[in-house]
Order: structure tokens, then C-alpha cells, then sequence
């Protein structure tokens, strides 16, 4: 058995989870002298509810209900197209992956409530739930915490991640890379990331950085284009969305981005980096940020350009900086961008 305790509001030990004979289970007959306890002590989620808004998906009757970690595992082996798996309430330690791939017609639904729980253990290593080369995925309602790296998507195309609450990580809390393409975040709560390194603490990080391409996509860019990332409320570390060079064509759309932690490193100081290419951001709203609302980067030559920015609310309380810090051109910033605490642009004139 292993047990794993958190630390309430005031500041008392309490059980966040148990799992017996590999499953999630009630704790019974243990002293808690004779058990190994991890605490977390980290800062309570955002108060900002998810904002509503379109496209969200609904999960049909389920064909498989699952309460342990053995159960988990067969389920998301023999998933076939049109299968629903339906997480109880419990805490499910280990890493998850999907490997068999959904269709348009019948993707594959992971369902659960705040209360089912992906413990990754520990977040100096691993990935809480890996989408592996899948094509249309549904991950909706559940938490994912306590690992490395929360989401991780690798050449997944078509899927949907929504819903789902992912904090206490040790890097970035959702990754879509490696040609992943067509994919979307959605109505999701993110924060207290980069637990391990807050510099690699991002909410929602797509592609991959130029540095990484010789490892991850043969040093090749890393194409993870048309992926829209909305209304989500993120609270990281590092940047609550970061664009990499090399990818194409997203939308980041009605998020609410809260920069209170925001730092830790030099880098780590706006809400939004775009390095990518013809990206529209529009109506987010952000507060907080030690120095930019969003900023444009060319890391590679002919990128971090032709992106759209519009009806966003900026909120700089107390930034150094502008509203959006535009360092490469090319890009269209229009005047209903709002900004409350420094000026929009540092230099030029919006549209």
C-alpha cells in the first residue's frame, strides 16, 4: 500500500489518496507511523471559474467503468473505436498511455470527475497521461497531478483534451508535440506548474523547441500546426500558452490567464511567447505579468511573424512592460486590444 497525504488549508495533514493491491482503494488498519508520506504544500487552485463557450463534447454511456489501476490499464489496451471508459472517483497512481487509435466517427473517450485522480507519483519524471501516436482521443473531466509532465500528446492528431484539472507538475502541464496536429485544449484548469524547474513550467506548449527537433522529429521542424487552445484558466510558471517556432496556422482563443507566479527565470515573463506563424490570439484576458501581456520572438528565420492579436484584455498590474511586445513585425495587432497599467504597443501603432 501506498499512501499519500497533502496539506490542508490550515495547514493539517490530510489523505488525498490510497491505493490498495494496485488499485484505488479506502485506507483501513494502517498507522500512519508505518507508512512512507510524500506532502505537497503547494498554493490552492485558481478561484476564476472555467468560462463556457462552444465546442465542447459530451460523453456517451460508457462501455467499460473502471476503479482501479489494473482496470485502467486493460481498458485503454483493448480501447477500440467508439469505446467510453468511465473513471470512478479515486486516485489511480502510475503513468497511462493511449497506443490504439479512435475514429471521426467513433473516437475513444477517457471520462471522469475532479475526484478521478492520475497520480504520476512523483514530478521528477514521467508523464501523467501520453497520447502516443493516437488519432481522436477524448480526455474529459478528470485530474491529472503529481508527475513531470501532466498531458503529453506525440503525433496525436484530432483529439480533444477537456475539462480536465492538471496541476501539482513538475514541468509543463500539457505538451502538444511532434507533428501533432488539429487538436484541441479546451475549458481546462491549469496551475502549480513547474514544481521541478519553474523556467519549464508552462500551461499549454506547442511544438517543440529548435533545440529539441534533432531529438524528437529527426531535425526536422517540429510541425505540430492547427491546434486551438480556449478557454482555458491557467496559472504557470512559466508562460500560461508558449507557440514554438516551427508550428502553424492555431488559434488561442477566450482564455484567462493569471500571472501571479509567473518568474523564476528571465525568460518567464509574459502569459503568451509566439515564435510561430499565422497564430490568431483574440479575446483572452490576463492580469499579471512582470513585464509583457504577450510577445512575439524570432528564434528561427521567417518565423514568430504574420499572427493576428485582437479583442484581448490586458491587465499589465504593475508589468514593466506593454501590452504586446511585437520584437518581430509582421504581425497584426488591432486597437480593440485593451490594456489596463502601461501602454499596448512599444513601438508602431495597432490596426
Amino acid at each position: 500500500m501506498k499512501i499519500k497525504l497533502g496539506v490542508g488549508l490550515a495547514g493539517a495533514l490530510v489523505l488525498v489518496g490510497a491505493l490498495v493491491d494496485g488499485g484505488a482503494g479506502e485506507l483501513t488498519g494502517v498507522s500512519l507511523a508505518s507508512v512512507s508520506v510524500s506532502v505537497s504544500a503547494s498554493a490552492p487552485a485558481p478561484r476564476t471559474p472555467v468560462p463556457s463557450g462552444p465546442g465542447k463534447v459530451r460523453c456517451p454511456k460508457p462501455t467499460a467503468v473502471v476503479g482501479s489501476v489494473s482496470q485502467l490499464r486493460k481498458a485503454l489496451a483493448s480501447a477500440r473505436p467508439g469505446a467510453v471508459i468511465q473513471l470512478r472517483p479515486g486516485v489511480y497512481q502510475g503513468e497511462f498511455a493511449a497506443q490504439k487509435s479512435g475514429t471521426r466517427a467513433k473516437p475513444i473517450f477517457l471520462c471522469g470527475t475532479a475526484a478521478s485522480v492520475l497520480d504520476g507519483g512523483g514530478i521528477k519524471k514521467g508523464y501523467g497521461f501520453h497520447l502516443d501516436n493516437v488519432s481522436y482521443w477524448r480526455l474529459v473531466g478528470f485530474t491529472v497531478r503529481n508527475s513531470q509532465k501532466g498531458v503529453m500528446a506525440d503525433r496525436t492528431r484530432n483529439s480533444i483534451i477537456q475539462g480536465l484539472s492538471v496541476h501539482e507538475i513538475g514541468d509543463e502541464a500539457i505538451h502538444l508535440r511532434v507533428f501533432s496536429t488539429g487538436n484541441i485544449v479546451q475549458y481546462s484548469k491549469i496551475y502549480n506548474t513547474g514544481l521541478r524547474r519553474a523556467q519549464f513550467g508552462e500551461g499549454v506548449y506547442l511544438g517543440s523547441a529548435e533545440s529539441n527537433w534533432g531529438r524528437y522529429t529527426g531535425g526536422k521542424m517540429d510541425r505540430s500546426d492547427r491546434n486551438l487552445v480556449r478557454g482555458n484558466v491557467i496559472r504557470a510558471r512559466a508562460e500560461a500558452v508558449d507557440i514554438k517556432e516551427g508550428t502553424r496556422g492555431g488559434r488561442i482563443v477566450g482564455n484567462i490567464f493569471d500571472g501571479s507566479v509567473l518568474g523564476g527565470h528571465k525568460f518567464n515573463d509574459s502569459w503568451i511567447d509566439v515564435k510561430g506563424n499565422d497564430y490568431v490570439i483574440e479575446n483572452n484576458s490576463g492580469r499579471r505579468t512582470p513585464q509583457d501581456g504577450f510577445q512575439t520572438h524570432e528564434i528561427v528565420d521567417g518565423w514568430g511573424t504574420g499572427n493576428v492579436f485582437r479583442g484581448n484584455r490586458i491587465d499589465l498590474a504593475g508589468g514593466r512592460g506593454v501590452g504586446i511586445n511585437d520584437t518581430v513585425g509582421g504581425n497584426t495587432i488591432t486597437c480593440d486590444n485593451k490594456v489596463t497599467g502601461g501602454p499596448l504597443l512599444k513601438k508602431g501603432a495597432c490596426s
